[in-house]
């Protein structure tokens, strides 16, 4: 499992006092409010950077990061993810997961055969949808208990129920 889960990513500047916009990468934009801190990978190392203000703008968040104090030092971090610690991450419901700790999971069927590895997951709306290659094709299984009927993320393996259709 990832340590660091990524919730958004620095887009943009916003005004001339380092303000910096933030596509998010969760689904409840407004958790964005409770956050006291993020991390910003450098190299290989995650970085702790406090949070010191919060506004939202349509459907961005506007973060003020400590230690980026104009708009020259915010340019510096477009493109840039921000990430949480698995410590300070959303309580999850039951039976959904983090993308990352899908991505890259095994995928059998029921029946013990092998589909290949989860590569990306499409939110649709009424559902997510989880792709899965392998040898260079891929297949797209929709995330529904029909389909989606084990998730062991520990021992990184997801088995599925192929409906008719879906290969």
């Amino acid at each position: 499992m990832k340590q660091y889960l990524k919730v958004g990513q620095i887009i943009n500047t916003h005004g001339i006092k380092g303000e910096v916009k933030v596509y998010p990468l969760t689904d409840d934009i407004k958790r964005f409010s409770k956050l006291k801190f993020v991390f910003i990978k450098k190299d290989e190392n995650y970085n702790k950077v406090n949070v010191e203000g919060v506004k939202y703008f349509k459907n961005l968040v506007i973060l003020k990061l400590e230690g980026i104090d104009n708009m020259t030092e915010a340019e510096k971090y477009k493109r840039v993810y921000l990430y949480v610690d698995r410590e300070n991450a959303v309580e999850l419901e039951e039976d959904t997961y983090f993308i990352a700790d899908l991505i890259g999971l095994d995928v059998y069927t029921l029946e013990g055969e092998y589909l290949g590895k989860i590569t990306d997951v499409f939110s649709t709306g009424s559902n997510d949808v989880y792709e899965i290659k392998k040898d260079k094709k891929s297949i797209l299984i929709p995330a529904i208990k029909d389909v989606v009927k084990e998730v062991d993320i520990d021992n990184s393996v997801m088995k599925i129920n192929l409906l008719e259709g879906l290969r």
